[in-house]
């Protein structure tokens, strides 16, 4: 009698475990895993950390909703396991259900969760939204080294000196981040410049430009041109590979139907700054403020484009985070 069976055998890109891995996470006491996302880490299969701010500050309900879970089925189209990562009643989760999810988004008390924020969401048991930063650390502690958003935070225009805590994270967590670039609203050059005084890679996605979120040029560069996903995989595994502890920042242009040129954006982000400055809005409470009001100036444009790039840049980093591991199957008779 012939028998035929299966084996998956997965190999895995050997990428040093960073500082702060914890192996058993479940057991952390303030870290807590979704059932897919602890099997998937259990298996090496591709996993994709998704920020939640968006869902609690970014956008509206029923819209933030939406998104929350278009950028999930994004993922796992692409091939991945999406890991939304949020704080429900002082926890923090990696990987929500739906009903979580639904939640999050109907919350009206939720914090906006950096670094700094942590221990006040655990301490008080609140909800709340991760940041980009927020996120990279909670990726760290799960283990997971892929994460998609829509753009990084970076130095203001408003005031030199309000720097985001983004900038920091990507300097000293080693994992791929896929952005559209960052936020239009910041100084790109200033940006961009604190990067590479902290050794930060930043690779264009088939482009040698680095996109300014809304638009896909801003005649600034990139210090790195990769083409494909095993091209960035095969980048972040030789980066850490010699010991360095940075991320690699993957800059991923907004697709061209949905782009809204500099020389339009421009002006509405100049006028859009100047109001929050006649405000004296400043802090956390200025990107949001920004945003919203650059949203009403070009009647929801650059919403419809805030969108797409997100939802661009999670089907990006499913096809990196597919190129950390690979599975093949092997017949027996």
């Amino acid at each position: 009698m012939t028998v035929t069976f299966e084996v998956t055998v997965t190999y895995a890109l050997s990428i040093r475990e960073p500082k702060g891995f914890i192996k058993n996470q479940m057991k952390h006491p303030h870290l807590q895993l979704s059932p897919e996302v602890a099997r998937a880490l259990d298996l090496g299969s591709p996993i994709v950390a998704l920020e939640s701010t968006v869902i609690t500050h970014g956008l509206p309900n029923p819209q933030n909703l939406q998104l929350a879970r278009d950028m999930e089925k994004q993922v796992k189209d692409s091939g991945a396991t999406p890991a939304t990562i949020a704080l429900l009643d002082g926890t923090i989760r990696v990987g929500l259900s739906d009903p979580e999810l639904v939640r999050l988004s109907d919350s009206n008390s939720v914090l906006k969760v950096s670094h700094r924020d942590f221990a006040t969401a655990i301490v008080k048991k609140m909800n709340g939204g991760t940041t980009v930063a927020g996120t990279m650390f909670a990726s760290l502690l799960a283990g997971i080294k892929v994460f998609a958003t829509g753009g990084i935070g970076g130095v203001h225009k408003e005031s030199p000196f309000d720097i985001s805590t983004d900038l920091r994270a990507l300097a000293e967590i080693p994992m791929i981040v896929v952005c559209a670039g960052a936020k239009a609203i910041l100084d790109l050059p200033a940006t961009l410049e604190y990067l590479e005084t902290m050794g930060v890679p930043v690779v264009g996605y088939q482009t040698d430009e680095f996109p300014a979120f809304y638009s896909r040029e801003s005649g600034l560069g990139v210090s790195a041109r990769l083409d494909s996903p095993k091209e960035i995989a095969d980048f972040a595994k030789a980066h850490w590979g010699l010991g360095m502890k940075s991320g690699v920042l993957v800059a991923n242009p907004i697709p061209e139907t949905e782009s809204i040129s500099k020389s339009e954006m421009e002006p509405i982000i100049a006028k859009a700054s100047a109001e929050a400055i006649a405000q004296g809005i400043h802090g956390q409470a200025l990107t949001p403020f920004l945003l919203s009001r650059i949203s009403e100036l070009t009647e929801g444009k650059s919403l419809k484009a805030n969108l797409a790039l997100l939802l661009n840049n999670a089907r990006l980093a499913a096809e990196i985070a597919g190129e950390t591991s690979t599975k093949k199957k092997i017949r027996k008779i």
